[in-house]
């Protein structure tokens, strides 16, 4: 694939390592942020040094209109249709079934749902028909990756809210999936201790990592490389590639006879 993407929360962390692995790929980027102005700017500085067009755009993806607008503003941006978009953009705070309040709901399932299907709403209107591969075979012009997380395959009490509008977006994902083809290919990244998280102690990430499947966690290489491998493989649609060291495969709880 080629052509033009819009990448979500990319003035940072993961977001900020697609939007340039996509850069390298040969796309234009929209580099979307809410409050990273100075590193949306930096990524934009660094694709355009490779050659690429590049923009930053702001918006709060908890705002309705704001939302509404974005995939608009990108496609006149950068001058034509859009053909990657990567719903990256996330409020991830701690709550559980006892302390979530409306607020916490709200602001979950309007950053990580509700934002991700109305991009993907005006993203799918305006992807190009597909093309004929030598086969006769129509291949689709359109990839969405919705950023998700293992923990939809190994569900747990905690994050509550946020957990629920995941398990949402993973449903939207394979649902899409079925309704935008053949025209839009939709899939989802689950990462899992991939970047510390900003409040988390040194020694809680590297206990994670280290009590993984596979004794490691996961890299922004791993994240990159899996968004490759769906911009490279028109065949696949309505998958989720968990990158997590293999945390969603977890099985040694206490339940089982013989672990410690």
């Amino acid at each position: 694939m080629n052509g033009q993407a819009l990448v979500t929360g990319a003035g940072k962390r993961l977001g900020r390592a697609m939007a340039l692995e996509l850069g390298r790929q040969g796309f234009d980027v929209a580099v979307h942020y809410a409050g990273s102005e100075t590193g949306a700017t930096e990524v934009v500085a660094e694709l355009e040094a490779m050659g690429r067009r590049a923009v930053a755009l702001q918006a709060d993806l908890t705002a309705e209109a704001e939302m509404q607008a974005l995939v608009p503003r990108a496609i006149a941006a950068l001058g034509g249709p859009l053909t990657v978009l990567v719903n990256n953009a996330s409020i991830f705070e701690y709550d559980n079934l006892e302390t979530a309040t409306r607020e916490s709901w709200d602001a979950h399932m309007e950053s990580n749902l509700r934002a991700p299907f109305v991009l993907m709403q005006h993203f799918s209107a305006q992807v190009p028909d597909p093309v004929m591969d030598d086969q006769g075979e129509p291949v689709a012009q359109g990839l969405v990756v919705n950023m998700l997380d293992q923990r939809v395959r190994k569900l747990t009490p905690h994050f509550m809210t946020y957990t629920l509008a995941k398990m949402g977006l993973w449903t939207l994902t394979q649902t899409a999936a079925r309704g935008l083809a053949p025209r839009v290919r939709v899939n989802g990244i689950g990462p899992g201790p991939t970047l510390q998280g900003a409040n988390q102690p040194d020694a809680a990430y590297a206990h994670q990592r280290a009590n993984t499947v596979l004794k490691r966690g996961s890299n922004p290489a791993d994240i990159t490389g899996a968004l490759v491998y769906f911009l490279s493989a028109p065949g696949v649609t309505g998958q989720l590639l968990c990158t997590d060291g293999g945390q969603h495969l977890g099985w040694r709880t206490p339940d089982i006879s013989g672990v410690d």
